[in-house]
């Protein structure tokens, strides 16, 4: 099981946001998300977005921290990416 997440650099609602993904199943995210009550409408069809503020907890309760673009690359390669042509 791995859970990533990645620095936080994205504005939006007056903070800072990152994104949780897993590169191995989505049942996986879900599970983990649940578990460190991140709400499930933070789910955006291959991740999570999460406030930086949660960034501590969500390492400690064993997510890897990585880059941005190792996040994508590892997302793309799970197969759990969905390409920017199916997210209208």
């Amino acid at each position: 099981m791995t859970v990533l997440v990645d620095d936080p650099i994205w504005p939006a609602h007056g903070r800072l946001w990152s994104h949780l993904i897993s590169d191995q199943s989505l049942d996986e995210l879900h599970a983990f998300a649940a578990a460190q009550g991140v709400p499930a409408r933070a789910f955006d069809r291959d991740h999570y977005d999460v406030p930086e503020e949660s960034l501590t907890k969500l390492l400690a309760a064993g997510a890897v921290h990585v880059g941005g673009k190792e996040l994508v690359r590892r997302l793309i390669a799970s197969g759990l990416r969905v390409p920017a042509r199916d997210r209208r």
